[in-house]
């Protein structure tokens, strides 16, 4: 991290600052006493004010105890964007954005020193302490900049101030609380409302939920069908793929670390921002073989008896679900497939709709076996008409039971549900059971 005097958190942090004796400067920011390292400044949110003591015993720089966290670590991340030149891309979408987050990271790493956001480090908690881990020499900073209503990306854009903001996709997520796609697609839209003079907005091509929403004002480069980037192919081979990609009048062919076709876009959307960013699509190449995504996306592991499991436990929507029962059917050759399907959260009232959507695509795709988690993921269970069987279960726990009795040596099975149902519960139970 770029340092920071004390007398300028002081000033830019209400609350109680203690530091240890002789300190003057921070060099990173922490929220988690566990992962304190000299020179860090503990920010106590929550119930951190209560490890606060034992921050300081453990070797921090300071501690902070602010009025308001989120505000505090707002303000220090602003505060180490300003004092730094790299060059900040924002991404956002309803799907998408953090594997296409990790995509550009791995094809930029190769040529220029970066700093990507942690997993999905992309709450009012995780955006600045992304930016809190720039140091003086990093020249590309990655910001995922998620959102659960109006207004959050716009805030969060004054004070990442980026360069190029992407869009990944919009589609059907946190209806709870946004009430329609339209307005999700408002609030995406923000992101190219904070871009710095002379940005670049990447956006989704023939889009038509975004188009009200889009700046006159910013320089659009639109990907996908009908853009100009394009997916010209794309071959999975094992746990690779084979691609070309037209970007912005330029082909570029590469080998992938990369199998599912739903990462083709995610994929082409990554290169649109590596070109922007002034990078040769000559040398994508190499940090194309080394892509590695956040944990508990789309991980592969081998089964017993040739069968796979598909962890792609992290999240879900409606959309993304749908992509993975696809990638399902792709990657099983023949083997018997079982879906774990948790709820997907947020989606108000016609969460019971996309439910049962996701089980009638369940169904069509030929699944063997459905076991539905979480109280509103009964209704996969009323659209999986054509599922020979159709389980389910109140929780994860109870899940992982469960499916040790629903899955056979040889099977290919796909996890997946909202964050909140934690199914990595059952993929763990999975390889315990199923272990090659």
């Amino acid at each position: 991290m770029i340092p920071i005097g004390l007398d300028q958190v002081a000033r830019l942090c209400e609350g109680e600052l203690r530091a240890a004796p002789g300190v003057t400067e921070i060099t990173g920011v922490v929220i988690d006493s566990r992962r304190l390292t000299p020179g860090d400044l503990f920010v106590a949110v929550g119930r951190g004010a209560e490890f606060a003591a034992q921050a300081l015993e453990l070797g921090a720089a300071a501690v902070l105890v602010p009025a308001d966290a989120e505000q505090a670590l707002a303000a220090l991340g602003g505060a180490v964007r300003e004092r730094s030149d790299a060059r900040v891309v924002a991404i956002t979408g309803s799907t998408g954005k953090t594997s296409t987050k990790d995509i550009l990271a791995s094809l930029c790493a190769p040529h220029a020193r970066v700093v990507a956001a942690e997993a999905s480090f992309n709450n009012e908690l995780g955006v600045p302490l992304t930016l809190c881990r720039v140091e003086e020499d990093t020249e590309i900073a990655v910001v995922e900049i998620g959102m659960r209503g109006l207004g959050q990306i716009e805030e969060a854009c004054r004070f990442v101030r980026p360069h190029i903001g992407l869009i990944t996709s919009v589609g059907p997520v946190h209806l709870e609380l946004l009430g329609t796609i339209e307005r999700v697609a408002q609030a995406k839209a923000e992101v190219l409302l904070g871009l710095e003079p002379g940005g670049v907005g990447i956006v989704p091509a023939g889009e038509p939920l975004l188009e009200p929403f889009l700046p006159e004002n910013v320089d659009l480069r639109r990907f996908g069908p009908g853009g100009s980037s394009s997916v010209v192919s794309f071959e999975p081979d094992g746990e690779t793929a084979r691609a070309v990609f037209e970007i912005e009048g330029e082909r570029v062919e590469l080998e992938l670390a990369l199998s599912a076709r739903y990462q083709a876009l995610n994929t082409l959307a990554a290169l649109v921002a590596y070109r922007e960013l002034g990078l040769p699509l000559e040398g994508a190449q190499e940090g194309a073989r080394t892509i590695r995504l956040s944990r508990w996306r789309g991980e592969e592991t081998a089964l017993s008896g040739g069968g796979l499991l598909i962890n792609d436990s992290y999240n879900a929507n409606p959309t993304s679900l749908g992509a993975a029962l696809e990638h399902q059917a792709q990657v099983a050759a023949g083997r018997r497939r079982v879906a774990v399907l948790g709820t997907m959260a947020e989606l108000g009232a016609e969460s019971d709709r996309y439910h049962r959507e996701i089980g009638r695509r369940a169904g069509e795709l030929g699944v063997a076996a459905v076991l539905a988690v979480g109280e509103p993921a009964r209704a996969y269970l009323a659209g999986a008409g054509e599922v020979p069987v159709r389980e389910w279960a109140p929780d994860a726990e109870k899940a992982g039971s469960m499916v040790r009795e629903i899955v056979r040596p040889g099977d290919c099975v796909l996890v997946k549900g909202s964050r909140i149902v934690g199914l990595e519960l059952v993929a763990r139970s999975l390889e315990e059971a199923f272990a090659e």
